[in-house]
């Protein structure tokens, strides 16, 4: 028996018993789909705006207008998988990326409110048979425990590595953007409007305690952590990068020029990548402030400082 998850509305529980007859029959097409796809595969981002890469630096990136995600390897992006442009059809809308504990990749779709895994043929496979509103990100634990924030219901879900049709709601908080992980296990989530601040900690027994407070972001979306315990911020209102240190101190870490509108944020070794959607470029951060592309499509002229 399904539990009704407080303020979760039953028109909500009609979509995604709708959606999760539709996933099996998506999945059955999403192959061929695909491979229709790649015949006229683009070659350029449209709108590049969630990036990952894994361990040994492959590099994955969510292009929303695509729609699908790229894979970059030395320098040059190809195209990982090709969606339909048909709305609630797997991964017509891409929002965010993670790799999980065993390197593989993880994606979360608005449009199908599904998180799906890519299996060693790089075929998508859905872990929750639609029970996600608005999947903005994902961060996964070491055991290969799944987080994922949802806008849509302004929660974070819990799930095991394989997957589950209802996934445990571990906390509530308005507006959750961004999630990353500590090495205490430590769920730290980026919210646009929470009351209670827009850097939450959220312990691993679900206890949730105010981290940075007020609003001093302007329109936040994703957030990753330094071994130091310092966090790292991109907000598309502010055209930067935010700095926050183990203690809450927060400034702007680079700022403007050439960052148009950054959203997306992952780690590559000591670097951080930002997907910059406006200007169709994949940015390397190092440590020391350099800022250099990494991969970018035809726009304007980018003057890098």
């Amino acid at each position: 028996m399904r539990i009704q998850p407080h303020g979760i509305s039953n028109s909500r529980l009609k979509f995604k018993s709708e959606v999760t007859v539709k996933n099996l029959l998506s999945v059955l097409v999403v192959v061929a789909a695909s491979t229709a796809n790649a015949q006229d595969a683009p070659t350029e981002f449209n709108y590049p705006l969630a990036v990952t890469a894994t361990a040994d630096g492959v590099v994955y990136v969510a292009d929303r207008n695509m729609p699908g995600i790229w894979k970059i390897e030395d320098g040059k992006k190809s195209v990982y998988f090709q969606g339909s442009k048909k709305f609630r059809t797997p991964l017509n809308a891409v929002r965010c990326l993670a790799i999980d504990h065993e390197g593989k990749l993880l994606a979360g779709d608005s449009s199908t409110r599904e998180v799906y895994r890519f299996d060693d043929a790089g075929t998508p496979q859905p872990l929750t048979n639609g029970w996600i509103g608005i999947p903005m990100a994902m961060a996964v634990a070491a055991d290969g425990t799944i987080y994922t924030a949802d806008l849509e219901l302004h929660r974070i879900w819990k799930m095991p590595k394989e997957g589950s049709k209802e996934p445990v709601e571990f906390a509530v908080i308005n507006s959750p953007r961004g999630l990353t992980l500590d090495p205490d296990g430590h769920l730290w989530v980026l919210s646009t409007s929470s009351k209670d601040g827009q850097i939450q900690k959220v312990t691993p027994d679900g206890k949730i305690e105010p981290f940075v407070k007020g609003h001093p972001f302007n329109l936040p979306h994703n957030i990753v952590r330094a071994d130091d315990g310092s966090f790292f911020v991109t907000d598309n209102y502010e055209h930067c990068v935010w700095k926050v240190t183990a203690e809450g101190e927060k400034e702007k870490w680079v700022v403007g020029e050439p960052l148009d509108r950054p959203v997306g944020l992952c780690r590559s070794g000591e670097n951080l990548l930002i997907a910059d959607p406006h200007i169709r470029t994949i940015f390397s951060l190092a440590p020391d402030k350099t800022l250099k592309v990494l991969v970018s499509s035809p726009v304007d002229e980018i003057k890098l400082k």
